[in-house]
């Protein structure tokens, strides 16, 4: 008998007493519970990307003059942030894991950054500035690797990639309709109790993001089993969909602790691989930051610039939507991070060639389309580490974290002097897109050959317990 005859036997439905019909009914109601709640992560990642953003768009107002700043100081200003990041994500998901309190901490570390922010509008120098964006790292790192392993707990692999859709509209959201509050803001609130209008984008959207937190800790669930509003059979039914999801015994999860996922994570060649391939896609996608500076090349005044950077965010958030949805469905990533990677690099190449406004423009909507692709990666990394939530928790973190370098080392390739062609910009973004992509490629052949060594195993194992991975486990590819 075959090893997979032996685990039919072995494993049967973790809830036997529960019929078909009534489980699918309870599963659509506590998933329908679960969006809900994790809503509210939407609306705090759409605040962090506008506390982020903010300093693009302030600085087609009077920003770098009013804190004197010269040279590349803009540009360390917007970098510092990626510091606290770096430090923060793993320690960060470390102390989450054991914790087990996320409906604390990720709220917790929202209402500090929006303090931070309100603070940052006070700022009168370059000096000033520099510690509010180091501070505003490390409240902000700890939140979206915290969000990411906070639904991993909750979902299964093949729910993934669109929940992470609608966290990562935040982002969109953050980008398109960070610039038409800006602009609105920039242009009625200049001059009132004699603030710049700069000041008042920090002291209006911190302020928004302190009451928002305040809320989550109300709304955000903690882990299945802490989770005080699920019924008893909510809770059954969470725990052992995701055992049932990775093929595991309910009771054979979450069984490493803290520091043996630390370890489980640094020795994993696939977690170095992600945070290299992250690492140049990251480097890739710094036209983000600066994308109200390249909508300023096409000539118009700054109220317009701002107006006309919103459109390709809401096209790009439409198309996160759907590729992440079929990518589910089909239970494939690689192929739609090719295509959102390689309608970039199309946008890349025109804005390299021309400065036609009409081309120009239309290359932003193809730029924005990145988009699609790191909400596929996200669940990617999610599937791929899928199994123990001690290495995930880590994973993640250490992913997230260690690829910030890349936006670090962004945040420097677009210098006013090469502008406002931005031409070699451009080309560097191409060309990390080039060498992230590649990568990204290479472990999908990898994992790819994995599952048919596991397959071949399953077939030719004559004992359930020779086998490496559980009956049925596949990667995601």
């Amino acid at each position: 008998m075959s090893a997979l005859s032996n685990a039919d036997s072995e494993m049967g439905d973790t809830s036997p007493s529960v019929p078909n019909h009534a489980r699918d009914d309870l599963e659509r109601r506590l998933l329908r519970k679960l969006d809900l709640r994790m809503s509210i992560t939407v609306v705090l990642y759409t605040l962090s990307f506008l506390d982020n953003l903010n300093m693009s768009s302030a600085r087609l107002a009077s920003f770098e003059k009013d804190l004197h700043l010269q040279g590349n100081q803009y540009a360390t200003v917007l970098s510092i942030v990626n510091v606290g990041y770096i430090l923060m994500q793993v320690p960060s998901n470390m102390f989450l894991h054991w914790l087990e309190k996320p409906a604390i901490l990720i709220p917790g570390c929202a209402l500090i950054w929006g303090i931070v922010s309100v603070l940052t509008g006070f700022t009168k120098n370059y000096t000033g500035v520099l510690l509010a964006r180091l501070f505003l790292g490390f409240t902000e790192g700890p939140f979206f690797a915290g969000v990411l392993f906070l639904i991993s707990k909750w979902y299964k692999r093949d729910e993934l990639a669109l929940r992470i859709a609608v966290i990562l509209c935040g982002s969109v959201l953050g980008v398109a309709f960070g610039s038409l509050l800006a602009s609105g803001i920039l242009t009625s609130m200049q001059g009132i109790l004699g603030q710049a209008g700069w000041r008042w984008l920090f002291y209006i959207e911190g302020g928004a993001t302190i009451v928002v937190a305040i809320c989550a800790m109300f709304i955000l669930p903690n882990f299945p089993h802490n989770t005080r509003w699920l019924t008893p059979e909510e809770r059954a039914l969470s725990i052992s969909r995701l055992a049932d999801d990775s093929n595991e015994k309910s009771d054979e999860l979450g069984k490493r602790t803290t520091m043996q996922g630390l370890w489980d994570a640094v020795s994993d060649w696939k977690v170095w691989w992600f945070v290299v391939a992250l690492f140049a896609q990251n480097v890739g996608q710094s036209f983000i930051i600066y994308f109200p500076t390249i909508a300023a090349t096409m000539g118009y005044d700054t109220t317009v610039t701002l107006l006309l950077a919103a459109p390709p965010w809401v096209l790009a958030m439409i198309v996160a939507f759907a590729i992440s949805k079929y990518s589910d469905k089909k239970r494939k990533r690689f192929i739609f991070i090719f295509a959102s990677n390689a309608l970039a690099a199309l946008g890349f190449i025109v804005s390299i060639c021309t400065m036609d406004m009409t081309a120009r423009y239309a290359s932003l909507f193809l730029m924005a389309q990145v988009t699609g692709g790191q909400v596929v990666f996200l669940g990617w990394i999610n599937n791929t580490f899928a199994r123990e939530p001690a290495k995930r928790a880590v994973a993640i973190a250490m992913i997230g974290g260690l690829s910030q370098t890349g936006n670090i080392f962004g945040s420097y390739i677009w210098p006013p002097k090469w502008g406002p062609t931005y031409r070699y910009s451009f080309a560097i973004c191409f060309a990390a897109l080039g060498v992230s992509t590649i990568m990204f490629g290479v472990m999908h052949i990898h994992l790819k050959r994995v599952n048919e060594r596991i397959e071949r195993n399953e077939r030719d194992a004559k004992d359930i317990n020779d086998l490496r991975y559980p009956v049925g486990f596949r990667y995601l590819v």
